[in-house]
């Protein structure tokens, strides 16, 4: 009878494990505003978790603020400014990584490196020009660094990624885009003929390795493409057009104005997604990768971004756009009478490492905000929820996408699986009151729970939110009456 009974405890779980996909709960246990800091500057822009220390460190413009990731409080402020701005922050194995910007951004930057345990500075090396990401390699032994080098009015500084040897504290490559490269894909934007021809150079803005640790895929935002950095030969082999997003397409309607008012009046606005004339650039800003049936893919916010100065922006109408259209912010260098492009495609996007579209989630973040009531309709004309950033995150089997929309007017964190990345699906949005605008997100386990932490730039705030499944009524059922089952079998050998 053990063995009927050790047989049915198997079918039950069996059973529970291939049923339909449990709800999740999301609980928001605690927020800290940077503010309590008490230094003045201090923002809340990029976060990376400590598991030797069970912290959290936030990257803060002027410093890093390190908080307990179990209740919030402030562990320690450390202070940067006397060295420029802080970009980034990453963590592997106790040690952590800070990008910092030069106080003039078109100088090197540096990264400088802390031990965890004791937040005490264990080194420095010196990169490119405005360091905007650090991420490490798989196995911890490099730090790669993106190099993005935003132009000022007098210097452009050359987009490159530093490879740094993390036990000799030493830049051993810096890949830049001279040589042989390979172009491929499409809609690669290269600003020719802007405002008396001025040009712009690849800005690396955001880094994912693949799980092998051999290659390395970079943002280049403002060009719609991505790079594949060689990390066995470390050289860039070749950049990737993303292609644009057709929003006439059914799936993929926009809201394209930002004065769509009823009754001609500041009222009520009607925030209602229409199929339109025109294309938009994909542009993701965060990246990640993740494996799935054997290959890798990549994870993408396709926020959009012009020049850093806006040169190559317009209204639709500059191009003949009308109704609808006249509001929307196009593209100066891509965009011709009647053939509008946008930035950004207000989606995230799954692609095959060659750069293949396999998802799109088309038209349902603005979709999902309307219906919530945190959209902001004074974004429609230009890049709509904004996605910004993503991290990833498993429970019970299944794999996670957090993907956070920068423009709504309550701090939201769009949800997905992508466990099937083809056929990913809508979970849930995570809504704050006290948070505004995420800008960094990363997750973590501790005690064998799944823990999202947000970064929020608007209102300088660090959220910690619990993320559990939620057992549906029918398999609660399920389990009683296979117990109950259990324990008639049981009691009737007894008798």
């Amino acid at each position: 009878m053990k063995v009927a009974r050790t047989a049915i405890a198997t079918a039950l779980i069996t059973l529970a494990a291939t049923a339909h996909a449990a709800p999740l709960s999301f609980t928001q246990l605690w927020t800290y505003d940077h503010a309590l800091t008490g230094v003045a500057g201090q923002k809340s822009e990029i976060v990376s978790f400590d598991a030797l220390t069970n912290s959290l460190w936030v990257a803060g413009v002027v410093g890093i603020d390190v908080l307990n990731a179990s209740n919030g409080t402030l562990v320690q402020h450390l202070s940067t400014a006397a060295f420029g701005e802080v970009n980034s922050v990453a963590i592997y194995n106790g040690l952590a990584a800070v990008a910092i910007a030069a106080p003039l951004k078109t100088d090197p930057g540096s990264v400088r490196f802390y031990d965890t345990a004791t937040r005490t500075f264990s080194g420095s090396v010196g990169v490119g020009a405005l360091p905007d990401m650090v991420t490490f390699t798989p196995n911890g032994s490099r730090l790669l660094v993106a190099n993005e080098g935003e132009p000022s009015t007098l210097v452009d500084p050359r987009g490159s990624v530093s490879i740094v040897d993390v036990a000799s504290r030493t830049v051993t490559a810096t890949a830049g885009f001279g040589g042989n490269i390979t172009f491929n894909g499409s809609h690669i934007r290269t600003f020719n003929g802007i405002k008396g021809g001025t040009t712009m150079d690849f800005e690396p803005e955001y880094i994912a390795v693949s799980s092998n640790g051999s290659k390395a895929f970079i943002g280049l935002q403002e060009a719609n493409a991505i790079a594949t950095l060689d990390l066995i030969t470390n050289r860039i082999t070749t950049v990737t057009g993303l292609g644009v997003k057709d929003f006439s397409a059914p799936g993929n309607e926009i809201d394209p104005t930002d004065r769509d008012y009823l009754s001609g009046n500041r009222g009520p606005t009607r925030t209602i997604l229409r199929s339109v004339n025109a294309r938009g650039f994909y542009q993701p800003d965060g990246i990640v990768t993740f494996a799935s049936g054997g290959k890798d893919y990549l994870v993408m916010a396709n926020e959009g971004d012009s020049r850093a100065d806006e040169q190559d922006e317009a209204r639709g109408n500059a191009f003949g756009g009308s109704g609808d259209l006249a509001r929307l912010t196009v593209s100066t260098a891509d965009s011709s009478t009647g053939d509008l492009y946008a930035f950004g495609a207000r989606s995230f996007s799954i692609r095959d490492t060659a750069g293949n579209l396999v998802f799109d989630s088309g038209s349902e973040l603005d979709r999902k905000a309307i219906e919530l009531g945190i959209y902001d309709d004074g974004r429609s004309d230009n890049k709509g929820v904004e996605p910004e950033g993503v991290t990833l995150g498993v429970i019970g089997g299944r794999t996670l996408a957090f993907i956070g929309l920068e423009r709504t007017t309550k701090m939201a964190v769009a949800v997905y699986d992508i466990t099937d990345p083809a056929n990913a699906s809508f979970v849930d949005i995570i809504v704050s009151n006290v948070d505004r605008s995420p800008e960094g997100l990363t997750t973590f386990v501790n005690g064998g729970v799944l823990y999202l932490a947000v970064s929020s730039e608007v209102s300088d705030t660090t959220s910690v939110f619990s993320i559990s499944a939620v057992p549906e009524p029918s398999t609660w059922a399920m389990l009683a009456g296979g117990l109950a089952l259990i324990g008639w079998r049981s009691r009737r050998r007894q008798a």
